[in-house]
């Protein structure tokens, strides 16, 4: 999934149905949230040593978060299930090795005790070290199972401090697995290097990072994101191109999430029957630093290799995602025997030109989203296109009579001033 604005995962998504102007069938279908599990949300708390230091609002930094974790719990909606994993919470000495394992499950995930969360939250102390990378991949545990929504937010006021578990590339690891999980970063006055850090944390899964200085600002933000799991979201379904179109995998109508290398085509089959029509759209988000101008092509082709339709856009490296689309009605036919017509496959292929900046890492691939939609084709001829102008036709008509009755008008006008200056 990919899914921040990409901005994470919802900018990604917004920009694919716009382009291909897709509307998602009433029914089930892939990608669709079906309602049968709980939101589930994990907070994961810095309780390191750094967090004794008192800048905000007169308070330390763990007051702070106390203060606000208790403001949260109250506010919790009954339908999403909580826990708090804490990071640095437990191993006060200086053994680096055992320091980067010190993160442990506060509250499990699941239907919230107020008050036992609350009395949980109460006992922490500022102790020891960043382990982020290894904590966000127990939280990532944490909400294993389920096909709810997902969501680790992450609070911390210092960066990580057990490299070479690098916690940007444990976030894309993360996003890879394809599970819909969302990772959103608060920086508690953060420095240039950590907000560097959780920027990247938060785009690879299509969250956001915040920088917060005041302890309401804190509140208001955790509240906002835990209120965010329990509305409906599409989560795409994780679906492994092939390298040709006969190895492709079928897609349905749905929102579907990949992964792509650079260099890389990926395909993809869709079934469309005659009388229908195929829309589809892709996004692919950077997830890393990338060189400047590159594009993305979609291509629906025929199972012999002839091109049908293509859809293209090129970016200069101003934003981190890059959409197209493209839409494929299958013309009506009659069968000699008076049988249903059968389906007919179009292929679809996916190629991007973004290169990786010097000394990135090229793996795993960029993200991916890939959203088809089958529909019924257009019967009106309203809905085709008259002299390649479609609906704009009503309008040069409309203009061409304007234009018309105007020319009459000034030709009267004329006409009458001619015979007053005669007269005259």
């Amino acid at each position: 999934m990919i899914t921040r604005k990409r901005l994470a995962a919802g900018v990604c998504a917004l920009l694919a149905a716009l382009t291909a102007g897709v509307a998602f069938p009433a029914g089930a279908a892939a990608g669709e949230p079906t309602g049968q599990d709980a939101p589930k949300v994990d907070l994961v708390l810095d309780v390191s040593g750094s967090m004794r230091a008192r800048d905000i609002d007169g308070q330390s930094r763990m007051a702070a978060a106390k203060q606000a974790f208790n403001e949260v719990l109250d506010a919790t909606p009954e339908e999403v299930e909580l826990g708090i994993r804490t990071l640095g919470a437990n191993y006060p000495g200086d053994d680096r090795k055992t320091g980067c394992k010190d993160t442990a499950q506060l509250y499990p995930v699941g239907p919230l005790d107020r008050t036992e969360a609350k009395t949980a939250v109460a006992t922490l102390s500022p102790t020891g070290w960043t382990p982020i990378g290894p904590a966000l991949l127990k939280a990532a545990g944490d909400l294993d199972g389920g096909d709810g929504s997902k969501r680790i937010v992450l609070i911390s006021d210092g960066e990580d401090t057990c490299a070479p578990l690098d916690p940007c590339e444990v976030a894309r690891e993360i996003a890879a697995k394809g599970i819909g999980l969302t990772i959103d970063t608060l920086g508690l006055v953060p420095t240039a290097k950590l907000s560097r850090q959780l920027s990247c944390i938060a785009e690879a899964t299509g969250g956001t990072y915040t920088s917060v200085e005041h302890q309401d600002e804190l509140t208001d933000r955790v509240n906002q994101l835990v209120d965010r799991a329990a509305d409906p979201v599409v989560t795409p379904v994780p679906a492994e191109g092939a390298a040709e179109c006969a190895k492709a995998p079928a897609l349905k109508s749905g929102l579907y999430t990949d992964r792509e290398e650079f260099g890389q085509q990926r395909w993809y089959r869709v079934d469309v029957l005659p009388g229908q029509e195929l829309r589809a759209s892709v996004s692919v988000a950077a997830d890393r630093a990338v060189n400047p101008a590159h594009g993305v092509l979609l291509r629906a082709v025929t199972t012999h290799g002839r091109e049908i339709v293509r859809g293209e856009a090129a970016g200069d490296g101003r934003t981190d995602v890059i959409s197209t689309g493209l839409r494929h009605p299958e013309p009506e036919r009659d069968d000699a025997d008076g049988d249903k017509p059968a389906a007919q496959t179009v292929c679809l292929a996916v190629t991007h030109s973004l290169s990786p900046a010097s000394g990135v890492k090229t793996t795993p691939g960029l993200p991916l989203e890939l959203t088809v939609d089958v529909v019924d084709g257009p019967s009106q001829a309203g809905d085709v296109a008259s002299f390649g102008l479609g609906r704009g036709w009503w309008l040069l008509g409309a203009l061409i009579l304007t234009g018309f009755l105007a020319g009459l008008v000034w030709g009267w006008l004329s006409r009458w001033r001619v015979a007053v200056w005669r007269t005259n």
